[in-house]
């Protein structure tokens, strides 16, 4: 072998051991870029499990890229509200982890009782786990202040981290 490939080999080699020892590290499936829900750290396994469910079962109406129908602010002919962005420019992170996990899997008039939305409950259809992954996921796309402010919200709300 030539002095290259020694060292091609050799740089391989210690790229390889690196990489093994930073998916051993405690941090990596304790917690995914410092996510949480009701306190509990969430791992990146979680999310990305999250962003399947996500993409089959939200983001008809709430956007592939978590934006949201369009004007919805406004309400739709029927009096009811379009679907929200769920990234930083709607209100999703202004919600406490709790109340987001009771209208996903209840309903928007589990917390606001009479209140008609188009969106469904997904009792029955998502398990408590995966509702937690969607959110988990959703979460993990907001800006470091938003997913802080929303932390705080939850904090003061749920008794969560």
């Amino acid at each position: 072998m030539n002095r290259k490939a020694i060292f091609l080999a050799g740089a391989a080699a210690a790229a390889l051991v690196t990489m093994a020892a930073l998916a051993q590290q405690p941090g990596d499936e304790a917690g995914a870029e410092g996510v949480t829900f009701l306190g509990e750290p969430v791992s990146v396994a979680e999310i990305a499990n999250g962003q399947r469910l996500y993409a089959e079962s939200c983001a008809s109406c709430h956007g592939t890229n978590l934006e949201g129908q369009s004007n919805w602010k406004r309400r739709l002919d029927n009096g009811r509200m379009p679907a929200p962005p769920h990234d930083e420019t709607g209100h999703t992170w202004h919600h406490a982890d709790g109340g987001l996990f009771t209208v996903t899997k209840l309903g928007v008039s589990a917390v606001v009782p009479d209140y008609e939305s188009d969106m469904p409950a997904f009792e029955g259809v998502l398990a408590d786990e995966e509702i937690r992954a969607v959110l988990a996921f959703i979460k993990s796309r907001w800006p470091e202040q938003q997913r802080a402010i929303q932390t705080d919200i939850t904090t003061k709300i749920d008794g969560g981290s």
